[in-house]
């Protein structure tokens, strides 16, 4: 099945106005100039960036994307957005359950659940962060950590859930600038594509894109690509740098 092939950037806490919008701008034009393959290109900026960047970016094919959203549509909820604030500056993309949420801000499968549902309601279109830690891994903990994950997908519709993205990500390897091997990868990407087939069916689970994320670069990005069921990648450091970030996408 020809899946969508996606090199998605999270700035993470990263960027001051005028920095987002320049390092956008030189994103635009390499895309434009240098991408002659089919990769959706997906930026996450801070919320500072997303009404700005969105109207920076019209015309272009390129996606902007909220780096979290809330599951209340409204209320007393300092410091958060809600689902129609963000469609009402034309955002239709939001990460859910990046491993840095839930550790830092006590996410939960549950939680994330909620927001899924929230976002589809408003047309947007959830990425969903799964992976394990060194810990749940060196235990041999990883499909079984993961799998329980992909639980929060389980009570969307067939049709909900092709809307939807997997960006799996070890946590041992955000940021740490070590990568899984490609075949570590793979085989994740692989037991990931059968838990959704068990969810839900095996078309659907061969028509969803599972991007990988964890210290992915220019230098890794063809190998990793290459894989069978790795459609593309959540990226961080290398997503500050434009060049990096087109090298990446010309990967596929």
């Amino acid at each position: 099945m020809n899946r969508k092939k996606i090199a998605a950037g999270n700035w993470k806490m990263h960027k001051t106005f005028t920095e987002g919008q320049g390092l956008v701008q030189e994103i635009r034009t390499m895309a434009e100039t240098e991408l002659m393959n089919n990769a959706q290109l997906l930026i996450f900026p801070p919320y500072i960036h997303l009404q700005s960047l969105a109207k920076q970016l019209e015309g272009s094919n390129i996606g902007i994307g909220a780096q979290n959203i809330h599951q209340n549509e409204q209320g007393a909820y300092t410091g958060e957005i809600s689902a129609a604030m963000l469609t009402s500056i034309g955002i239709h993309y939001t990460l859910v359950g990046h491993s840095e949420r839930r550790q830092y801000y006590n996410e939960t499968n549950e939680s994330c659940a909620a927001k899924i549902v929230t976002a589809l309601k408003h047309n947007i279109v959830p990425v969903y962060c799964i992976g394990e830690t060194l810990a749940e891994r060196e235990a041999n903990q990883h499909f079984s950590i993961v799998e329980t994950q992909l639980g929060a997908l389980k009570g969307l519709s067939n049709e909900g859930i092709t809307i939807c993205i997997i960006a799996y990500e070890p946590v041992w390897a955000i940021g740490t600038g070590v990568t899984a091997s490609s075949a570590q990868a793979n085989e994740m990407h692989i037991h990931i594509r059968k838990v959704i087939a068990g969810l839900f069916t095996e078309n659907v689970a061969q028509g969803i894109s599972i991007l990988y994320g964890g210290s992915v670069k220019p230098e890794n990005a063809k190998e990793l690509f290459a894989q069978s069921d790795i459609d593309g990648a959540l990226i961080g450091g290398a997503a500050l740098a434009s060049r990096d970030f087109i090298n990446i996408a010309k990967s596929f």
